[in-house]
């Protein structure tokens, strides 16, 4: 089985106004524009006057034969209710609540899982890692580190200028 690295962990948070499925298709595109295969592993939605919706999404993307990047991002949103605001003197319908991602990011090496195949390809992989590999490693552990960030700060911006319309 081939070891991941959790190398980022955040959580954002939103509460007021946003436009749930402007939201949802933002989040969805900005995946699919930087190469990512989007599962979604979870939809749970319950309505008890107010909405609460769970959502569990896992993007992967092939970086080599050997790594692969992994970003999960857990939905829970809280309280979503349908409501109509004004804008240059147009009503406009949007949603009002609690939005709240988990987002973690990791690194995963032999995902093909090539080197599990013999107990001394599993320790040659040891090996490999270790003294071969290295800064290959830290490199992508970066860059993950650092996409996921962006990933956070443009969500993030996105649900303040919906949230200020």
């Amino acid at each position: 089985m081939g070891e991941e690295k959790e190398v980022f962990s955040q959580v954002l948070k939103h509460k007021g106004f946003y436009n749930y499925s402007d939201t949802y298709n933002f989040c969805y595109n900005w995946f699919k524009n930087e190469g990512y295969n989007i599962s979604e592993d979870e939809y749970t939605e319950k309505v008890s006057g107010a909405k609460e919706i769970l959502i569990k999404w896992k993007a992967k993307k092939k970086i080599t034969d050997y790594f692969q990047y992994i970003i999960e991002v857990n939905w829970h949103i809280l309280g979503q209710t349908d409501v109509e605001v004004e804008e240059n003197g147009k009503k406009i319908k949007t949603n009002k609540g609690e939005v709240k991602l988990t987002i973690k990011a990791k690194v995963k090496r032999d995902y093909e899982e090539t080197w599990d195949k013999q107990p001394f390809y599993k320790f040659l992989r040891g090996i490999y890692d270790k003294y071969i590999l290295r800064t290959t490693i830290d490199e992508y552990e970066d860059i993950l580190t650092d996409k996921a960030q962006k990933f956070v700060e443009e969500t993030k911006a996105f649900l303040n200028l919906e949230g200020k319309r």
